[in-house]
């Protein structure tokens, strides 16, 4: 749910052996064995040096354990899979809520409660794809996530970090990426939830230029954000990310959008703080 712009041909470099290892993904815990050559550049906005590896495995080490917040199903691996297998990669314990089990997507011919069903299958896959140690999925209406309460949603978030003693949540950036109600209703109910308990919250962003690109290609509403607003540019590799998107074949098979995306950010993901711990951890 990502991109919700439903194009006819997916390109043709996505590696057909990431489908093979999906479809083994539940009998794999932890996913794919291979470990990318990934780091952190701190305050990229800011024109910082880049940081030795020791600089880089500090910073991973800062996020600690890690939830993030999402509103579908596949928003865990179209946006934030190279993240979030960076940080299993580091042994951090990370976590992933999910709001609903997005049976109103429009990328699938599969609709309604059939969807839903497909779409629970393909998260359990990519979840265990990318090495997640354990994802909770709620059961909220696909595209009507903004008319619930925010303290609710909240809650939920605010529970399993507790359980999975989380120090930091990941989500979509305030405006959702690409506009979409849910997804600004998840980052809002990750920062009440990061506020009550105390907790960092870093959102993925996309850098104000390849937000425009694809706005103009796909005729998109993706929001992105000027240099100087982004605080952590990560290097990543996106073999574990690629492969988890593949597991979500009902939405992933016709999305032209997301394949230009990655190839537009090549191995790098950028983050901003919307909200940093003011304590530090016990």
């Amino acid at each position: 749910d990502t991109e919700r712009h439903r194009t006819e041909n997916a390109p043709k470099d996505v590696p057909d052996r990431a489908m093979r290892r999906c479809e083994r993904a539940s009998a794999i815990p932890g996913g794919s064995d291979r470990r990318p050559s990934s780091g952190w550049v701190q305050g990229a906005g800011r024109h910082q040096p880049v940081p030795t590896s020791a600089t880089m495995s500090n910073a991973i080490t800062a996020i600690g354990n890690a939830v993030a917040v999402c509103a579908h199903p596949d928003d865990e691996s179209f946006g934030l899979g190279a993240i979030l297998s960076t940080l299993t990669r580091s042994t951090r314990r990370v976590g992933v809520v999910c709001f609903t089990h997005g049976e109103a997507s429009t990328l699938s011919t599969t609709t309604g409660d059939d969807l839903g069903t497909t779409r629970t299958r393909e998260l359990e896959a990519a979840a265990n794809t990318l090495g997640i140690n354990e994802t909770l999925l709620l059961d909220y209406p696909d595209g009507h996530l903004e008319s619930q309460p925010l303290d609710e949603l909240a809650e939920h978030v605010r529970r399993f970090a507790q359980r999975l003693n989380a120090d930091t949540l990941v989500t979509f950036d305030e405006g959702g990426i690409t506009g979409h109600p849910d997804h600004q209703t998840a980052t809002g109910a990750a920062i009440a939830a990061a506020t009550s308990l105390d907790l960092t919250v870093l959102a993925w962003t996309l850098p104000e230029a390849v937000a425009a690109l694809l706005n103009e290609k796909y005729q998109a509403t993706f929001a992105g954000q000027p240099v100087a607003m982004i605080d952590v540019e990560l290097t990543v590799d996106r073999a574990r990310q690629r492969e988890a998107i593949s597991c979500h074949q009902s939405q992933s098979t016709n999305n032209a959008v997301l394949w230009s995306r990655l190839q537009l950010l090549g191995n790098r993901e950028h983050l901003r703080y919307l909200r940093r711990r003011q304590t530090p951890p016990a």
